[in-house]
């Protein structure tokens, strides 16, 4: 049994469809029914410790998807009791289960604003509360490992994640450009690592038949975009004129930013631009996955193939075509 927890979301719902497709039993167990695989699903949360007990009996291997990662989570509490305290638990009902085999999300928050192409080996610096708390959730899960040397502990660090459906940072740039309203903020110079759906489902898929020990990997879909090259690429992808339009100074974005944010504390309300988010467009978020090309596993979509997959269906019929599918809410 392939227990996956979270695997109602939007990694995971692609994750438990390549494993039912590879004729894999697998299990569900997620707080949140899944839309896509009712059947298949159980209620557990990670820091409710009898609901993963029950959840985790029978099971294999457990790949832990589930965390706190939007930047407004609140109260801020959460990303340590979900993420910490959560993997804790996970740990715990997985000893239980006697349970050998543990895959765990992480993500390339943990390197903070490193220097560009960091790899695996890079020092580790978060620069906020996801990131913190994922770096401490993967120490719990070492010191997991280091109680048995039958173990094996397979760590996977994507970088940004996107595809069809999923309503997070990469889907709001690309309606922006859809719909003719994106500025660039800066020069445009700034690199970006991507990494679609599909391809992370399937290398999570691939971590399965890893050995004993620790297996740690960043995960990134090469090759990497300039801002600039990202954007020309996206506005031909739509039919569109290869051109930048409006580009505005760091500055002057990054003080409109901070505006938006007093505007949100004062009337209690999100805006989709803040300082973070400009920040974050700005920075160059580039990095490196040699160890993947270890393992043996080629993704199975290019990265060109899953803009153009994703535009397709968000802005060019393609939703329309295949029906009312859920939709999945992440940063």
């Amino acid at each position: 049994m392939h227990t996956v927890i979270g695997g109602s979301g939007f990694i995971g719902t692609e994750f438990v469809k390549q494993l039912v497709a590879a004729g894999r039993k697998v299990r569900i167990a997620d707080k949140r029914r899944s839309s896509t695989y009712p059947d298949l699903w159980t209620f557990a949360d990670v820091c409710d410790k009898s609901s993963l007990k029950s959840a985790l009996e029978g099971s294999e291997v457990v790949y832990n998807l589930a965390a706190e990662h939007n930047d407004n989570v609140r109260p801020r509490s959460l990303y340590d009791e979900v993420n910490v305290v959560g993997a804790q638990n996970v740990c715990r009902a997985a000893e239980k289960a006697s349970i050998s085999r543990i895959v765990f999300t992480s993500s390339v928050a943990v390197y903070g604003f490193a220097r560009p192409n960091v790899d695996e080996t890079a020092a580790l610096n978060p620069s906020n509360d996801y990131g913190r708390t994922k770096m401490q959730a993967e120490d719990v899960y070492r010191e997991w490992l280091a109680s048995d040397i039958r173990r094996s502990l397979t760590i996977v660090r994507p970088t940004v994640v996107f595809g069809p459906r999923n309503r997070g940072n990469v889907y709001n740039l690309l309606h922006q450009m859809a719909s003719g309203r994106f500025v660039m903020v800066g020069s445009g110079g700034n690199v970006k690592s991507m990494a679609f759906v599909e391809n992370v489902a399937g290398f999570l898929a691939a971590t399965a038949s890893l050995g004993s020990g620790e297996h740690l990997f960043n995960y990134v879909d090469k090759p990497d975009l300039s801002m600039r090259e990202l954007v020309t690429l996206v506005r031909r992808c739509l039919g569109k004129p290869a051109r930048i339009g409006l580009c505005i100074p760091y500055g002057i974005g990054y003080a409109g930013g901070l505006a938006a944010d007093v505007a949100s504390a004062f009337l209690k309300r999100e805006f989709p631009i803040s300082a973070v988010r400009v920040k974050k467009f700005c920075a160059t978020t580039q990095f490196s996955a040699p160890r993947i090309g270890s393992t043996g596993f080629r993704p199975s979509v290019t990265l060109r193939e899953g803009l153009e997959r994703t535009i397709d269906y968000e802005f060019l019929g393609g939703r329309e075509r295949d029906g009312s599918l859920p939709l999945f809410e992440s940063e």
